[in-house]
């Protein structure tokens, strides 16, 4: 129990901090990017220039990047927010207006940062400066989701451990299936 309430906690303060701590411009450039990463635009933009400009590499990094977002987007918005029941941080926690442009799911986990990260950390391996390129919006996003109010930081952490997990089984799912099944 003690647990839960050091968790509480700290989500507070962290959230508390990084919505009041933000200067109004760098919040700005944050919800540009949130936004464009909204319904998985963002990422399936970067497929698109990574297809175009990256002949075999490119459509590989693409392919992984877009197969872990999937399954990210399933884990996360399709399974575990319609298991958990968590309201968004507190209002008054939120000292600026983009509390108000707030989603009625579940907080928990951040869907946003589960795709940010699943699509990141499958590019790298196939091609490791466009996953480079590809982690600065991410961790914009992620920064976003807490500064906005839309979440706790630990459903940022639930959604990325949910990214990383998501772009390792679509790296290692093809071998182990082939492995166990063949």
């Amino acid at each position: 129990m003690r647990l839960l309430t050091g968790l509480h906690e700290a989500d507070r303060v962290l959230t508390q901090r990084a919505a009041s701590r933000i200067p109004p411009g760098a919040a700005r450039v944050l919800s540009a990017v949130e936004e464009s990463a909204e319904s998985t635009k963002l990422w399936c933009a970067a497929a698109g220039a990574m297809v175009w400009l990256g002949g075999w590499r490119g459509r590989k990094a693409a392919a992984a990047g877009l197969g872990a977002l999937v399954v990210a987007q399933l884990a996360s918005n399709g399974l575990c927010k319609q298991l958990a029941d968590r309201p968004r941080p507190p209002a008054e926690w939120i000292p600026h207006d983009e509390v108000e442009d707030r989603p009625d799911s579940s907080s928990f986990p951040s869907g946003h940062a589960a795709a940010a990260i699943a699509f990141t950390t499958a590019v790298a391996p196939a091609w490791p400066a466009a996953g480079a390129l590809c982690a600065v919006p991410a961790a914009m996003v992620a920064v976003e989701r807490v500064q906005s109010g839309a979440h706790y930081p630990s459903d940022v952490a639930a959604g990325a451990a949910i990214g990383l997990a998501s772009a390792w089984l679509t790296r290692h799912a093809p071998a182990l299936f082939l492995r166990h099944w063949l």
